[in-house]
Parts: C-alpha cells; structure tokens; sequence
C-alpha cells in the first residue's frame, strides 16, 4: 500500500485521443474549467478552444498540432495533451503517446468505433499506456451509448467496463477479492488499490459517459483521473528526458519539448546530445500558447527547452530510452512547386524547420533533377503545409499530384563491396544483404572482426547505413526490411579521412542492390465497409476489382460489414464511389496495415521509368587509385579490383 501511495504522488500526463468529430477537444475544454485552469469554456464552433490556438486550427475546427495544460488536480500536478484526431496528423498523434502516463479515448455515441478509432487503440496498447474511455455526445439524436460500449468490448477489449460499476468489474479479476466481494468484507480503499493496479497492467480500462457539450459526466472523469491513474517517477534519479515535439517560437527560437523521465532539469545545465554538448538556456511550462519560465524542471513533468540543437522527436537524453519507432508512415508523396524567384536554399530552409518538427515529412532535393520532394498521409496535410508555408515564410507553394510512396527490398541474400580511392583518399566495405520479414525496416549488424578493421571505423559503417535513406534500383523507391552485414573492410593509416567511408559504404549497399532480385512493395490498408446489405454484392465486386482480399461478411439486421485488405493505390479514392453506391448510407474505415508485394509491379516500374545506372547521386560504381589518379570502375567489374579477401562462408 504505501509503494502504491508513493508511485500516485507524481506530476502524471494524460492524453486525450479520438477519431475525428469524437468532440475530443469539446472535452478537454470542459476538464481544464473543472481544473480551474480556464474560467470559460471555449467551443470548436465559435474557434476559442484554449487549446486549438493556432489560426489554422480555428480556421478549420479540427486539431493540428499537440498542445498542453498544466492543472493542479488532488494535491498533484497534471498535464492535459490534446492530440490530432485527423488521420493526416497521426504521426503528430503518435508522438504525444510516447510521454503519456495515461491516456483517454473519446468515442462518439452516434459514429461508435471508427477505423481511426482501433489505430489509436493499438498504439496505446503498443506503448502500455493505461486507458480511460469516454463515451461523449450521449445528447446526440441516434446516439446509443450501450451499443458502443458493447462495440468497443467486441472491437478493442473485453476488458474496457463501465465506471459505474467498477467494483464488481475489479473483484471478478481476482479471485481473493471476488470471494471478499461476494462476502460483503472488500472495503472502497481495497477496491482503490486493486483498480489502480489492474489499470496500470492493462487488464482494466474503465469507460465513462457523458456529453462535453452540455458538460455531463466530465466530473466524474476527472474524478476517475484523479483517484485511478497513477505514475512512477524519481526526482533523485539521474537525468533523463525524451524528446516529443520540436517547434518554433515567433521569435524563431527553436523550442524543444521534453518529458523528463528521471532527475532534475536546471538552466544552464549541460545536456549531451551525441557528442556534442549544449546548455539549457530557457525552461518554459506551457499551457496553451502561453508560457511561465521555470528555474528548473524535474521528472514526471512536460517542458519545453532552448539551447538543444539537432533534436529530433523520439530521441532520448540521458539515462532514459528512446521512443519507439513511429508506426505512422506517410503513403503519398508530393513534389514541392515554388516561385523561381525564391532563392532554392531559401525554400529548402524553410521545409528543414518543418521537417525538423514532423521527421516523417522526409524532405528529399534531388540537385540532378532540382525537385523537392515531401511525404504527406493525406491531402488535408498538403492544404496546411501551404498555409503554413505562407504564414511563417512569406512565401507561397504548390504542391504536383500526390504519387504513392513505394518501398524496395530484395528477394534473397546478396553481397556487395564498394571502394572509395580517390588520391589521398581510401576505404572499402564489403556487405551482406539480407530479406528481412515486412516491417521490419532497415538492421545492422557486424561480422567483422575488430582486428581486420577496427571498431571505429565499423561504428562509422553503422552510421553511414542509417544516416540516408538508401534508393532501391526499380523506381528509386526507399529500401525496407533489408538487414545490412558488415562483412570486411580496410582502412589506411594515412589517407583514411571522414566521408571516405561514407563513400564506400553507399557503394557497397548499392552494388549490392545491382545485384540483386528486387521487389516492388507497396503500402495496404485494412479496410471495414458498412453498408446496406442490398449493396455488399456490388461493394464485394469492386473490392476484388482492386486487388483486395476479405473475410465473409457479418450481417445485422439490413446491413452487413466486410473487412479486408487493399492496395492503397487502389481505394485510397472509393469514398466518393461508395457514398454513391450506397446513396450516402455507407461507410468506409482505412488503417496502414503495411507493405505487400505490389500487385502491379511491371505497371508502376514502367510509368516510372527510373534509370539506376543515370542516377549518380546513388552510385554503385567504385573509385580507385593508380599512378596517384583516381578513376572509376564499374559496379559489375568492381568486385575483381577489390583490396580485401572475403572468404565465400563469411
């Protein structure tokens, strides 16, 4: 009991996550007036929600960008996250999740859960975050309160039980509780205890209801926080922080948000960042848009610092482990128009601060073609990196036809070398390649010993394979699910200098590729479809039409649902088909379920039209020396000019 009081006494952050239209930030304005953090409480309607500030937000009555408030709640300090509920800010979304001690799941009672709805769900559950629900909108004409807790039981957990009757949920978890319970003899603090540990294990996820509109129910929420969510938290510790959001002040100081995670945070301190070290100059506590400056932070609690230069969202400092990789990739891919007379570097800067705030917008300038290229989820992203573009810039873009973001990988082991030797200049790397199972991204791993080449120079192979997103020789897609072996390698004492093994690393990861058999993926979605059951024929017909796969369809009554799985390509534009279909009477829920085998391979590779051998900004060709001049061998009669012997079985 008094482990349990000590881990309940620190700061704890709660998110609040949703499908879109759940009335997500309705909610949240209703909590920080219960909190007394507002003394009014705004509405999306009327665009003076605290914490959608932003003009773009307000302008568009959804949430963009996360945004925090600090409130005082039971003697303890609480930070309320406000997330994106737009499918196109997911990975915005998902980054949040990562410093959640807890988290709140909106749902409507008219919609029920949505496909955005089990996404959110299952990145809780990846990242063990305990759970409250809030069935909102109970006032809504159709809304059916019962119907959606029964649906979010069947969909999402057995486990997820209605607040109301907690007591009885909590005893039939655990027996000796159970017998107490039936006798009459489990007291309130018993039944506290043990809902607080069945909570923070994910065996229990309590389910409130109300309306945040006509503010019903949110007291008994913040009630339920309060009494049930807890965390675990060492100011004594060493330091340790994660970083999950990086933004820009109007001043243009780069902001960057931190959870600490362990110790004391003090101005001035020296933080490590890779081997540079930096100083904290600020420490800001947000709420909303505006900020108190702190003299020191410690842990459990959300800040934002200055004087933390190149962090990206995810990365920890410290002692503190870093977030796990975003499951939220972009699927679309679109070329970046802008006025000639905008200088290129100019445009280039301004897309690095905003991919230095959103990593997965993955800003590529091809010189050779003089293009630059982002990754988007959806056109609503588009629409706000335009305005934002202006707003912050000055300047105005367009964006070319979004294009699919396809993936490359390779059929089976493979080797490649490369040799970079142009006078005064030398290193070689040989690799191996190896297929790795879908998601598995991009591993490393070494096979070679440190007295053939030393650890060094194999520690600078490891960056150079995860520094750049190596091009495929299909379309010049990204490569993925691919497991780089660091076979041999050789240095000089001499002439060995900083990017010669950038160099040969590239190469050798190329020439490999040459090599191979390559395979063409591509991005799928899992699919739900709602609809008349006098419609689930022909909407059965267009799924096998676009290459998709489905399980028999379930039926209720005059209507029927079918999932499955589809190329994106292929539905991403069936809305509109569907609505028209079904007279408006359907619907229609996607989720990124990862990349296949692309079903028409030979079609895209074509319409691509992408020359391996042309592109030289991705060479598979080595460089070496003799005579004191360099010059350059093929990638297919590289392997005969190569310094290090790699026996066949290494």
């Amino acid at each position: 009991m008094e482990e349990d009081k000590r881990a309940g006494s620190g700061p704890v952050s709660v998110g609040l996550l949703a499908h879109v239209d759940a009335g997500k930030t309705t909610l949240s304005e209703a909590l920080l007036y219960h909190a007394h953090r507002i003394r009014t409480m705004g509405r999306v309607d009327h665009q003076d929600a605290f914490l959608d500030a932003h003009p773009l937000e307000r302008a568009r009555g959804i949430t963009i960008f996360s945004d925090q408030a600090e409130f005082m709640l039971g003697g303890r300090e609480f930070f309320l996250v406000d997330t994106p509920g737009h499918v196109d800010f997911a990975a915005e979304m998902e980054r949040a999740i990562s410093v959640m001690d807890a988290a709140v799941l909106v749902l409507s009672c008219a919609e029920g859960v949505q496909g955005h709805t089990r996404t959110v769900w299952n990145l809780l559950r990846r990242a063990h975050v305990p759970t409250f629900l809030f069935l909102n909108k109970t006032d809504r004409a159709g809304a059916d309160p019962e119907r959606v807790l029964r649906e979010a039981q069947r969909q999402l957990s057995p486990d997820i039980q209605p607040a109301e009757a907690l007591d009885e949920a909590v005893a039939e978890r655990e027996d000796d509780l159970l017998e107490a319970y039936l006798a009459g003899g489990l007291s309130g603090e018993a039944v506290q205890a043990a809902a607080r540990r069945q909570i923070r294990e994910e065996r229990l996820f309590p389910c409130y209801r109300g309306s945040a509109l006509l503010d019903e129910g949110v007291q008994a929420l913040l009630d339920g926080l309060a009494s049930l969510a807890q965390t675990r938290y060492d100011p004594e510790a060493p330091f340790g922080a994660r970083v999950f959001r990086i933004r820009h002040d109007a001043q243009g100081n780069r902001l960057t948000f931190l959870k600490l995670m362990g110790g004391r945070l003090r101005v001035r301190d020296a933080v490590a960042i890779g081997e540079e070290t930096c100083r904290i100059g600020e420490i800001r506590l947000y709420n909303g848009s505006r900020f108190s400056a702190l003299r020191e932070a410690q842990a459990g609690q959300l800040v934002a610092v200055t004087g933390l230069a190149d962090c990206l969202p995810g990365q920890a400092l410290g002692q503190c482990e870093p977030a796990p990789s975003p499951l939220s990739a972009p699927l679309l891919s679109a070329r970046v128009e802008f006025p000639r007379e905008v200088p290129v570097q100019e445009v280039l800067s301004a897309f690095r601060k905003l991919e230095a705030e959103d990593p997965s917008l993955g800003v590529q300038w091809s010189e050779s073609l003089q293009e630059l290229h982002i990754r988007v989820m959806g056109v609503i992203q588009l629409e706000v990196l335009q305005e934002l573009v202006r707003e912050r810039f000055g300047f105005s873009v367009a964006f070319g036809r979004p294009e699919i973001v396809y993936r490359e990988t390779i059929a089976a082991p493979v080797r490649g070398a490369g040799h970079y030797e142009p006078l005064r200049h030398y290193a070689e790397v040989h690799v191996r390649l190896v297929p790795l199972p879908r998601g598995s991204g991009i591993e490393f791993a070494s096979r070679c010993h440190v007295d053939d080449l030393p650890l060094q120079f194999q520690n600078l192979v490891r960056t150079h394979v995860f520094e750049k997103e190596h091009l495929g020789v299909l379309t010049g897609s990204p490569i993925a699910d691919i497991r780089v072996e660091l076979l041999a390698g050789r240095a000089h004492l001499k002439h060995t200098e900083g990017g010669d093994f950038r160099q040969a690393t590239y190469r050798a990861i190329r020439q490999g590729l040459m090599k191979a058999e390559s395979i063409l993926l591509e991005p799928y979605y899992a699919f739900a479809i709602d609809a008349p059951q006098a419609c689930m024929g022909r909407v059965l017909s267009d799924i096998q039409r676009m290459s998709g796969t489905f399980d028999p369809p379930e039926t209720d009554g005059e209507r029927a649902t079918v999932r499955g799985r589809v190329p994106v390509s292929e539905m991403m534009d069936y809305a509109p088909d569907l609505a028209a279909l079904t007279k408006g009477q359907g619907h229609l829920a996607l989720r990124f379920d990862g990349y296949e085998p692309c079903h028409n391979a030979q079609e895209v590779i074509a319409r691509r039209a992408y020359c391996a051998e042309a592109d030289k900004e991705n060479d598979a060709d080595s460089v070496f020396c003799q005579k004191g001049a360099g010059f350059v061998v093929h990638w297919d009669k590289a392997d005969d000019w190569m310094h290090c012997e790699v026996p066949e079985d290494a």
